[in-house]
């Protein structure tokens, strides 16, 4: 999604907003307030999702990271009608010292409740996880479509922290009995990352765990074949040693 023209933003300042980039762009007016999405072009939504991934930032940097392959005069002219533009239509972003843009608090951002959920799952005890469960299964990916590498970077970082807190939820309903949860939350790092190999022994492990030795050697030997197909590799001794001995792996 390359930056081409300065952006404009239509509509009036709403008192609270929602900004979503989990599966996509989304900003709407919060709950209460008449709802409805704000239209925001390709600027601004880049303006607003690197500040609410990275946090305040200086204009210079902003503008240079956003529109990269204009002069630096221009760039800044863009950044400025930018920030303009989407004050005008959602008092979005704000500046918390001179020099410096925060998104407002004003806006609440699904990468919020995301990694507060994935890291709270990652310290916290199994008791309270069926919530949580629910709140890492289905997001989608940040920003589906957008290639810069700041974006790249951090998808990348959420795709990890997902991963682990799947994983981190699943062994510990497993350990509280709760197959089913523990059963979806692994079944979903699986489906997410196909080729990742601690996925799929938090799947076997759950097999294991209710005595399915037939269903966890079946998911074995399915994924043996996927790494043979896609990479000519074998799985680890680690979880072949854990099929063969039919117990759900320790530690």
């Amino acid at each position: 999604m390359a930056v081409t023209e300065c952006p404009a933003v239509r509509g009036d300042a709403p008192p609270a907003l929602r900004l979503r980039l989990l599966g996509g762009f989304h900003l709407s007016r919060g709950e209460g307030d008449g709802g409805g999405q704000v239209d925001v072009p390709a600027g601004g939504q880049q303006l607003l999702a690197l500040l609410g991934l990275r946090g305040p930032a200086t204009r210079s940097v902003l503008a240079g990271t956003l529109w990269p392959d204009v002069t630096e005069e221009r760039a800044r002219a863009c950044l400025r009608t930018s920030i303009w533009r989407l004050n005008a239509a959602s008092s979005a972003v704000g500046g918390p010292r001179p020099g410096v843009l925060a998104l407002s608090r004003r806006v609440r951002m699904d990468i919020q409740d995301f990694t507060a959920t994935a890291h709270h799952i990652l310290a916290a005890p199994a008791e309270g996880t069926g919530v949580a469960c629910s709140s890492l299964l289905g997001t989608g990916e940040l920003l589906p479509g957008w290639h810069q590498d700041w974006v790249v970077f951090e998808r990348e970082r959420l795709h990890q922290l997902r991963l682990h807190a799947l994983e981190a939820l699943s062994a510990r309903l497993v350990v509280h009995g709760q197959y089913a949860p523990a059963l979806e939350a692994a079944l979903e790092s699986t489906r997410i990352d196909p080729l990742r190999e601690s996925a799929h022994r938090a799947v076997v492990t759950v097999h294991l765990a209710e005595n399915n030795l037939v269903e966890a050697v079946r998911h074995f030997e399915a994924f043996r074949g996927l790494l043979r197909a896609e990479l000519g590799i074998e799985p680890s001794d680690q979880f072949r040693t854990m099929v063969r001995r039919g117990f759900p792996e320790n530690g």
